[in-house]
């Protein structure tokens, strides 16, 4: 019997579209002689959808006709009820509508990409495809993840974090602190992807008109120093901790300083990242591809990140020096074509990618979870005791 494969996707997220153009590329690359592929798909407004009608990108022109097709659903939150249910019950209608395996999440940005569902997962027991709890979250947190980085003495560019309500509170010394970085600057939310509310400033009332921007998107700013005679390479790991692959380098082409929204996603709406432009593989020294795999693999272990992800480089192509940028944890394109161009289809990809799921899930449930003793035995009371 085939394993059903829930594929979830939209979520309440600004990169929600983003989300619909991987989900349907994942979907169409399932191996269907080993899988039943499920659409699951979420709503800007939180609501969950199945059906056939899903499946085709062209149908979310008109979304409320889509949704008129579609079966609006509930997912139980007990462990180990991997159950569709029709929302709401009718009379003479079955309250199973269908049942999953495993879990392939292709969410992009909040709610998704950021160990929201990965958490709902983990309580129901449900297997699931890509990075757990703690390397999403870290991964979409650019502060957080520049900090742990930091710490394990790989390069990142100089930069400073802040909150907004610090930027409302003393807006001279955040200000004062950005400019000791340096003009040029790049502004960017701390918890997006997409390059979303992401600016660059030369001066400080640039500098403060792009803060607001940014955030207008999260309540965490990155502030970050421009890399001079900057080359972005990119790469794939795949893999968990026990074992890795890594692609081949991309240099993408886009703006002067940063590869905008525009770049990786209009230009070319139904093939998203993967219909942007860029050289593959990038035309870099060997030594340096070389290097910045070897620094995609530690990034990747030391997030004890599973499944795949696209690692982000920066490059000063005068000096040679590399920085890490950020991580895309899943979906990140789910990077099929620098698979590709590594000589793995997509679907073997995907194939990949659940057996590493059911993997993982399988070495969770060999944990201990509970601890029988008999402490309730013989309480009396609510009143704590003096030590």
């Amino acid at each position: 019997m085939k394993i059903k494969v829930g594929v979830f996707f939209g979520g309440r997220s600004v990169e929600h579209e983003v989300s619909i153009i991987s989900a349907i590329q994942a979907m169409k690359a399932i191996d269907k002689e080993k899988y039943s592929v499920i659409p699951i798909y979420l709503t800007k407004q939180g609501i969950w959808y199945t059906g056939e009608s899903l499946l085709d990108i062209e149908n979310y022109r008109e979304i409320d006709k889509l949704l008129s097709n579609c079966r609006k659903i509930l997912l139980p939150v007990n462990r180990d009820e991997h159950l569709l249910l029709n929302y709401p019950q009718h009379l003479f209608q079955k309250r199973i509508l269908n049942q999953i395996d495993v879990a392939f999440p292709v969410f992009h940005g909040t709610h998704g990409e950021d160990g929201a569902m990965q958490g709902l997962f983990e309580l129901i027991n449900l297997p699931y495809v890509g990075c757990d709890v703690l390397s999403s979250a870290v991964g979409i947190n650019k502060i957080a993840m520049k900090q742990l980085l930091k710490s394990a003495g790989l390069p990142i560019v100089n930069h400073i974090g802040f909150y907004s309500k610090e930027w409302l509170k003393d807006k001279d010394s955040i200000i004062e602190r950005a400019e000791s970085l340096k003009y040029p600057l790049i502004i960017k939310p701390a918890t997006l992807g997409s390059s979303i509310g992401i600016s660059k400033a030369n001066n400080q009332t640039e500098l403060e008109e792009a803060i607001e921007v940014a955030r207008s998107f999260s309540h965490q700013i990155l502030v970050e120093t421009v890399v001079p005679n900057l080359t972005e390479i990119n790469c794939s790991v795949l893999g968990d901790y026990e074992n890795m692959e890594v692609s081949v380098c991309e240099e993408p082409i886009g703006g002067a300083n940063f590869l905008s929204f525009q770049d990786k996603y209009i230009s070319n709406h139904q093939k998203g990242m993967s219909g942007a432009k860029r050289k593959l593989p990038a035309d870099i020294p060997t030594q340096m591809a070389d290097s910045i795999q070897e620094l995609a693999k530690k990034t990747f272990f030391l997030l004890n990140a599973c499944g795949v992800a696209r690692l982000d480089f920066l490059v000063d192509s005068q000096t040679g020096s590399v920085y890490f940028n950020e991580i895309n944890t899943i979906p990140g394109s789910l990077a099929f074509y620098l698979w590709e161009a590594s000589g793995k289809s997509f679907t073997d990809l995907t194939t990949q990618l659940i057996q590493l799921g059911l993997k993982r899930h399988r070495e969770k449930n060999n944990l201990m979870f509970s601890y029988d003793s008999n402490i309730l035995a013989g309480f009396q009371g609510t009143k704590t005791s003096k030590l």
